[in-house]
């Protein structure tokens, strides 16, 4: 079946992207603790090394089917997705948090213009305007440093947004025969392979880390605590179920309704900030939750007719 004639299961879709939105954003919360303890790329290939096992484990139980239809597809995507998690971690070390996270909320514009002008995929005015509140709504949550130190060097976060961006359109566009295993693997084999060689290179070229979770980036491999071993096996077993979620659901349906509803994630992250550690947000920011998810009910509502909105 070609892409064309695939079934667009919006509201399925919307249903998978929630329950990712609350385990990615509950596992996500605890990155700071792990951040205490080990860097990045430590942290990146461990947990891809626990994933791959848990997949290896529940391959022959449950069935699961790990080898890619299309090889060439799958590493090409894996190698998209991997190489814009890269430049958003890396940006993290000389940006503010803000200001990176707004760089890879800019996916569903890039979304919107792959589809149309790549793809051919009309593109009708709800999903423009669902975007553009959604992306308004992401700002007002960051707060005035996401679109504060505009320089050459804050165009990094938007490259990992296009990148992200072209990696989710290639999950239905390309890969629409693979298994959401298969896709998941090859995400995780990809980080895991950069997290690897991250740490070769600090291990080669150590750089000064600062004590704590400021160093996380810049750390080189250090001797895990049982702490760092049992939060990143939490964020691999999330990631599993979280990513998984995801995938399946760019799978059923198109990326230019997946990739607004995905702005969810950020109230998710707020939700789980306040039940785990008590932060709380202010009006403005609120406000930018309540954008957000109008735009997703924009993608969901309109789902429900035929339109191409």
């Amino acid at each position: 079946m070609t892409v064309a004639n695939m079934p667009d299961r919006t509201l399925a879709a919307a249903g998978l992207v929630l329950v990712y939105a609350m385990v990615i954003g509950f596992t996500d919360n605890y990155v700071q603790v792990i951040a205490a303890d080990a860097g990045l790329w430590q942290f990146h290939a461990t947990r891809s090394v626990m994933a791959w096992a848990i997949l290896l484990a529940l391959m022959l139980p449950f069935g699961l089917r790990l080898r890619p239809r299309n090889g060439r597809a799958v590493v090409a995507r894996s190698a998209i997705h991997g190489t814009a998690m890269l430049i958003y971690f890396g940006a993290l070390a000389f940006l503010p948090v803000a200001l990176v996270a707004a760089g890879l909320f800019t996916a569903p514009i890039f979304v919107l213009l792959i589809s149309r002008f790549a793809y051919g995929h009309p593109i009708g005015p709800v999903r423009i305007l669902a975007v553009a509140i959604g992306f308004v709504g992401v700002l007002l949550v960051l707060g005035p440093e996401a679109m504060g130190g505009a320089s050459l060097a804050a165009l990094l976060p938007v490259l990992a947004g296009a990148l992200y961006a072209l990696g989710n359109i290639a999950t239905r566009e390309w890969c629409a025969g693979e298994s959401a295993e298969t896709l998941l693997g090859g995400f995780f084999l990809a980080l895991g392979l950069l997290g690897a060689i991250g740490m070769a290179v600090l291990s080669l070229w150590p750089l000064e880390a600062a004590p704590g979770p400021e160093g996380f980036v810049l750390r080189g491999p250090v001797w895990p605590t049982g702490s760092f071993l049992f939060w990143t096996f939490v964020q691999a077993a999330g990631s599993l179920l979280g990513v998984g979620m995801m995938i399946k659901a760019y799978q059923l349906a198109d990326a230019s309704r997946v990739s607004v509803i995905e702005y969810i994630i950020l109230p998710a992250s707020a939700f789980w900030s306040w039940l785990l550690w008590g932060q709380t947000l202010g009006p403005v920011a609120i406000l930018g939750m309540v954008l957000i998810a109008a735009a997703g009910m924009m993608i969901a509502l309109r789902a429900r007719g035929s339109g191409q909105g």
